[in-house]
């Protein structure tokens, strides 16, 4: 039924237009869900090989992730630090049977006299096959330091968690290049090793370790091995082998898929969809202008069938070949996103992009499949009507309810107004999971009522137009007598609008919170970083340093909190020194209880609170950087957690539980930057920002990319509907010149079209963007969106000058067209 005929062939030679647009449409649609759905395959494929682990056949490690929830609810989430295993599970380990050994490993930050340095124990040599070149394997109060770092015999002053101290070198060792760790910026960083007891005792997590390396007796298999392993230790640790070695070097691959299958899996279908009814309208818009020539075909005894396996035909001309090459700009957008995530750091290094055939059939399948359907449902009628009836409407347009689309178009938009309703009456992420929903069923309504909404724009927009010129009181009558094609011109300009709008805003509105909280909530005089951290006798030095009055320190990292949807990430700030110096150098609007540092004891920010449904006197259960259980008391609720930190609690509780146990920042009352400098750099109040998180930092990029990529998609969309419009009226353009209508008035009224239908998609995209954003963010933030006006004034400008270059463009070559012709 669907070979190809001659008409099908026919209809792409004579009318070229049509088709372009459609081809158009159907590429761009493959590009932006195959882009999406490679990103997603990296995400579940995605694996990082094994490095310093790669001489150790089975490794075992703590689980990364902090499971919550009971039966088929359970669910986990990624912890924010490593999680770390009891250092008595070696000797289990060791005494495995097949097991040759056991060796601990142990990493962590440490400074000195030529920066920040990598620590381990020395046993891990064992496994990473580093060797010494000089003296002896380190004793207590001894170090091993990398060649060219150190000299034998002399002493070195270390800082490490516990502490500065002073220790002798006792040898140099080479550093392997794979295990070689760099800084973020790609430098290498020098490695130290210490006595194995000393290194787990100073580490920062005393009796923790961060895996446990099990090498085998000779020819014992190493599945044999693991899982015995795995049997000696029971639950309290997962066992790895192979490439699964290589995420317990990575622990931030976790969070990295997690990522990555968000992108490709939640903005994919948003973008999927998007792309799906985008090119529905467009072969709708495509078949729509066919009208009078399907009604012809009926006249002369066409049966329905053959117009219905006509249009399929010509859809099986266009769409495969226009999605299989919308794929090669989809592998170009994938490996582009995919290589930013990584130079952010969001994405380890070692893990590839995994483009498959999966991906790249599923977007062929999708598009060809939107294309059939489309075209099916826009030629329903033209095939089923009566001959001459069929000839009746083609001349002119009758605008009648679907007995489908129409309810189903009501039904979108009353749920996006109870979502609306709902998310108004939620707090906390709450309002934005309910507000997330609005925007996708208003957009179902405006492209199911498509043709309702744009006359109903057309007759408002229209109004100024009537009392104007001849241009464009007859363009006001061309909207309005033309709804379907005014429709798909104006759906993809509400998609850009309404999206782009919602995804930006929304973090301009939480920067702008984030912005004042801060400038209302730091009262300190100087904020002092050091890298890795300070020392652990800052705040005593501090104190005692000239002109001082206060002086606390800050351990900044993030905390799991119960929230809606299960366990949420929050900011976290560990404070050492007293809740009255805090109150001098932090303004953290306290609203209920009273600020406390003791242990046992929390303070949370009050929408945090109201989210986990806690208030003062109540247990928080939450848990902590590495995924331990903690339930302290909540003794304050305060107001500017976004701008400082959302938790605050004592340093102590905190310390013994992050990978880097040093204070990140020193915050004091008073003081001289010179007084001051010997403690790391000091910025002044004005100058200091708190540093965003790294999810923060990726958020608002991503936000960035995901509105480019559908702003811009909707963008072409609506140049493309737009071309294809006027381009088929050159009919009507002709006519106009005919009947004494000079070509200036002509393309004034093109343009009075195209500004209209612009102005009526920035409106009802807007409205849609606000009816998203305002309980969204009176959720997030207490307040309602913050709209830059540069922002919001450059989306409409581009979208006006777009649309009327767009309509103008093709216009001008139609009535150059008919001059030469004439």
């Amino acid at each position: 039924m669907l070979t190809p005929n001659g008409l099908a062939r026919a209809a792409l030679r004579f009318r070229p237009s049509a088709f372009v647009g459609t081809f158009i449409a159907f590429a761009m649609a493959a590009m932006v869900v195959s882009a999406c759905g490679i990103l997603l395959e990296t995400g579940l494929r995605a694996t990082v090989p094994p490095a310093r682990y790669a001489a150790a056949p089975v490794v075992a490690a703590a689980e990364q992730t902090a499971p919550y929830g009971h039966g088929d609810d359970a669910d986990s989430e990624p912890v924010p630090d490593r999680a770390r295993l009891d250092a008595s599970l070696v000797a289990k380990a060791a005494s495995t049977p097949g097991a040759r050994t056991a060796v601990a490993d142990v990493t962590f930050p440490v400074s000195g006299p030529q920066g920040t340095l990598t620590a381990h124990n020395w046993a891990s040599t064992a496994f990473t096959a580093e060797k010494l070149t000089a003296g002896r394997p380190p004793h207590p109060g001894e170090v091993v330091l990398a060649d060219n770092k150190g000299t034998v015999g002399a002493h070195v002053t270390l800082t490490t968690p516990q502490g500065s101290h002073t220790y002798r070198v006792s040898g140099t060792a080479n550093t392997l290049p794979h295990a070689r760790t760099t800084s973020r910026g790609g430098t290498p960083i020098a490695t130290a090793w210490f006595a194995d007891d000393e290194a787990v005792r100073i580490s920062g997590h005393p009796g923790r370790i961060d895996a446990i390396a099990v090498l085998p007796e000779p020819g014992v298999a190493t599945g044999t091995l693991a899982s015995r392993v795995e049997h000696a230790l029971s639950t309290k640790a997962e066992v790895h082998t192979g490439n699964a070695r290589g995420a317990v070097e990575a622990p931030a691959l976790g969070e990295a898929k997690e990522m990555l299958t968000g992108i490709g899996g939640s903005f994919g279908g948003v973008a999927t969809m998007v792309a799906v009814f985008t090119a529905a309208g467009t072969v709708a818009l495509a078949v729509g202008q066919r009208a009078r020539e399907f009604a012809l075909l009926r006249a002369i005894g066409t049966t329905p069938r053959q117009i219905r396996r006509t249009i399929a035909t010509e859809t099986l001309l266009v769409a495969p070949l226009a999605a299989a090459l919308g794929c090669l700009p989809g592998i170009a957008l994938a490996r582009w996103w995919f290589g930013q995530l990584q130079d952010k750091g969001a994405v380890p290094e070692p893990v590839d992009l995994s483009v498959s055939w999966i991906p790249l059939v599923s977007a062929i399948g999708a598009v060809l499949l939107t294309a059939l359907l489309s075209g099916y449902m826009a030629a329903h009628r033209s095939s089923r009507i009566k001959p001459g009836q069929a000839i009746s409407e083609a001349s002119v347009e009758r605008l009648r309810p679907g007995w489908i689309r129409t309810p189903l178009g009501i039904a979108a938009a009353a749920g996006g107004f109870v979502c609306a309703g709902l998310s108004a009456s939620l707090t906390g992420d709450d309002a934005a999971n309910a507000a997330l929903g609005i925007v996708v069923l208003f957009m179902l309504s405006v492209a199911l009522l498509g043709p309702f909404i744009a006359r109903a724009c057309a007759a408002l927009f229209g109004l100024p137009l009537r009392g104007a010129s001849a241009s464009a009181v007859l363009a006001a009558a061309n909207s309005r007598t033309n709804a379907r094609r005014l429709a798909s011109a104006i759906t993809p300009i509400v998609l850009a609008m309404a999206f782009s709008s919602v995804l930006i805003f929304m973090q301009t509105s939480t920067d702008h919170v984030t912005a004042d909280q801060q400038h209302a909530g730091i009262t300190a005089d100087h904020i002092v970083t050091a890298d890795p951290g300070l020392t652990p006798d800052a705040v005593r030095r501090a104190e005692r340093t000239p002109e001082v009055t206060a002086a606390v320190g800050l351990l900044k990292t993030s905390v799991l909190v119960p929230g809606s949807g299960g366990l949420e990430s929050v900011s976290a700030q560990g404070v050492t020194g007293s809740a009255s110096a805090l109150s001098a150098v932090q303004d953290l609007d306290v609203g209920h209880g009273r600020l406390s540092l003791k242990q046992g004891e929390i303070a949370v920010d009050a929408s945090l609170a109201d989210n986990a449904h806690v208030k003062v006197g109540d247990r928080l259960h939450l848990r902590l950087p590495d995924g331990t259980r903690a339930a302290p008391v909540v003794v304050a609720t305060y107001g500017r957690g976004m701008g400082l930190s959302e938790v605050t609690m004592n340093r102590t509780a905190l310390a013994t539980h992050v990978t880097s146990a040093y204070d990140t920042e020193l915050w004091t009352k008073g003081g001289t930057a010179a007084g001051l400098k010997a403690f790391g750099t000091v910025l002044d109040r004005g100058d200091y920002t708190t540093a965003q998180s790294l999810d923060r930092e990726l958020n608002a990029w991503a936000n960035s990319v995901m509105a480019g990529v559908l702003g811009g998609f909707a963008a072409v969309a609506a140049v493309n509907t737009l071309v294809m419009t006027v381009l088929d009226r050159r009919r009507e353009l002709g006519t106009l010149r005919l009947i004494g209508s000079t070509r200036r008035q002509v393309l004034r009224m093109i343009r009075w079209e195209a500004l209209l239908v612009a102005l009526a998609g920035i409106a009802l995209g807007t409205a849609i963007a606000l009816a998203t954003l305002v309980p969204m963010m009176k959720g997030l933030t207490g307040q309602g969106p913050y709209i830059p006006p540069l922002v919001y004034g450059s989306f409409a400008g581009a979208i006006v000058v777009l649309g009327v270059t767009a309509a103008t463009v093709p216009a001008r070559a139609a009535l150059r067209k008919e001059t030469l012709e004439e």
